[in-house]
């Protein structure tokens, strides 16, 4: 019995920048858990990508291009969603990243602005638009991706920590305001993940990657399923008493080196 508390059959799930890395990760493991999709992602090519990767696990993807820093553009994929599917159950929101790394006293004002727009304001944007309708629906879950940079010192790109730090934050008082209304909100704090991000920052820095696997414990940089696996819990019935919480998938890892 215990094991059906994982599944997400016939749930509709909204997963942004789910063209890549881990938002594909975890669209295509709720896929595979019964939930339909809707790929709130900015790049159409690959999201399209994503949504024939769902298919052909026999469930359903809509295809929402979006840039989750504009209100109109998610307001649009909430209506969409609705109209496709008539429910929203979760939503994961995964957009995220950085354009620039640099210690604090290099950024630019405008990198600065706009990583705090994708990663704090998008994250913003999302639960505000869809908690509005998981308020009226009394269920919804909400899973935010924050990052391990949130809660340790992160010198290549301290405005994204700042970023992810708020992004935790913000998932603990939404939880309090959402709970009566049996809506859940977590968070998940990756550590280092394999993704097309975080081989960019490796290409700057020969030797990082293996640095930084030497200080993990589990001796192996994460994987977007690892991610993907958090995720489904914590959007599932399992999590049932679970909000207001982050969960750490770091293996072990107890901080993020920024170069040997």
């Amino acid at each position: 019995m215990i094991l059906s508390l994982f599944g997400l059959t016939n749930r509709v799930a909204i997963v942004t920048g789910a063209g890549r890395g881990i938002g594909k990760g975890i669209a295509l493991g709720f896929a595979e858990a019964g939930a339909d999709i809707v790929i709130a992602e900015i790049d159409p090519a690959l999201a399209e990508e994503t949504a024939g990767e769902i298919r052909a696990k026999g469930r359903k993807a809509l295809v929402a291009p979006t840039d989750v820093r504009i209100a109109s553009q998610v307001d649009h994929v909430v209506e969409q969603t609705l109209k496709e599917f008539g429910k929203i159950d979760i939503l994961v929101n995964n957009a995220g990243g950085w354009t620039v790394f640099s210690p604090v006293l290099g950024i630019e004002e405008q990198d600065w602005d706009r990583c705090i727009e994708l990663n704090l304001k998008g994250a913003f944007l999302c639960c505000k638009a869809v908690g509005k309708v998981m308020v009226r629906q009394k269920r919804g879950a909400i899973v935010n991706i924050s990052s391990l940079a949130g809660f340790v010192p992160f010198t290549a790109a301290p405005h994204y920590g700042a970023a992810k730090a708020a992004v935790a934050n913000l998932t603990q008082t939404l939880a309090m305001e959402l709970a009566p209304h049996k809506v859940r909100v977590n968070a998940i704090a990756p550590g280092s993940v394999e993704t097309d991000l975080t081989d960019k920052l490796y290409s700057t820095q020969p030797g990082l990657r293996e640095y930084r696997i030497k200080t993990i414990p589990l001796g192996r940089l994460g994987r977007p399923q690892d991610i993907a696996a958090a995720a489904l819990y914590l959007a599932s019935d399992a999590a049932d008493w679970v909000t207001g919480e982050t969960l750490m998938v770091r293996g072990g890892m107890l901080g993020i080196p920024s170069q040997s």
